[in-house]
């Protein structure tokens, strides 16, 4: 069952308006990243065992080494993920 109310609603719009944010993608991924942990932390939003995977999945793609720049393949996949994030978020 979805968390529900205000502050449910409101960690998933924020996440979602970061998500289509104009930027780099894998900026924008990181910071929407970031404030779903804030949420699941504080209660806000629930962890649902196919978001886990997402999150790891997406974890892995914004891997980069020391000097290596942004973009490429880990920008294509942070989109591509973000969108199934944001999907299940009406689970959490």
């Amino acid at each position: 069952m979805a968390t529900s109310g205000p502050a449910a609603d409101a960690a998933r719009a924020q996440f979602r308006e970061l998500m289509d944010a104009k930027g780099h993608a894998v900026v924008n991924a990181r910071q929407a990243v970031a404030g779903l942990e804030s949420a699941f932390a504080a209660g806000t939003l629930r962890r649902t065992p196919t978001l886990d995977l997402f999150l790891a999945d997406l974890d892995r793609a914004l891997e980069q080494d020391d000097g290596q720049k942004l973009g490429g393949k880990s920008a294509e996949a942070a989109r591509f993920i973000l969108r199934a994030v944001s999907r299940e978020l009406d689970n959490a």
